[in-house]
């Protein structure tokens, strides 16, 4: 027996299954919103850098761009129209480490190289760096993160679940006459 609230849920279901951006649109998305997001914070870690050490200033902008950045792409980039849930926003923040450490690699490999890069030399590493990282990012984003069957996956792969049955029993005809008529 269907309830109005299993409905409801089959309804949203399907309303946001239908309104899912394919790959290419959603990365079309991705490279907008993150790239732009991205850029901001490459200006920002290179502004903030001149005050504070390096690492930390990188760490203090990947918090607040990948806070940003997980709004854009749940309202925008993967369809789900509205406010990122606080799941999405730490499992975002896990992708978000793992750039971060790309980054930070990036930067110490170019410092080994390079004893006193100019700015532009730092930029083009570290923009590299947050692309090569971006490719994978988007891929965790949309196939774990922001998945609409999310759920229905994790179900399959449980496997078949029983459902409880509801049966109606009736008492049994007293007589041949009832009999008949029953069968």
């Amino acid at each position: 027996m269907e309830t109005a609230q299993s409905r409801s849920r089959s309804r949203s279901r399907s309303r946001q299954q239908a309104t899912q951006p394919g790959a290419v649109s959603a990365f079309a998305r991705f490279v907008v919103c993150g790239g732009g997001v991205g850029l901001a914070s490459s200006f920002a870690v290179g502004a903030l850098a001149s005050w504070i050490p390096w690492v930390l200033a990188n760490a203090l902008v990947t918090a607040v761009s990948t806070l940003l950045a997980t709004e854009l792409h749940a309202r925008f980039t993967f369809g789900a129209g509205g406010r990122a849930s606080r799941r999405q926003h730490a499992q975002s923040a896990g992708s978000a480490v793992a750039a971060y450490a790309v980054t930070c690699m990036a930067m110490l490999a170019l410092r080994q190289l390079v004893e006193t890069p100019d700015p532009v030399l730092e930029q083009v590493a570290y923009l590299s760096a947050s692309a090569f990282a971006g490719v994978a990012r988007f891929a965790v984003l949309r196939l774990v993160v922001f998945a609409r069957n999310h759920s229905q996956a994790a179900d399959a792969l449980r496997g078949p679940r029983t459902l409880p049955a509801t049966v109606a029993r009736t008492a049994a005809p007293a007589n041949a006459a009832e009999l008949c008529r029953a069968a």
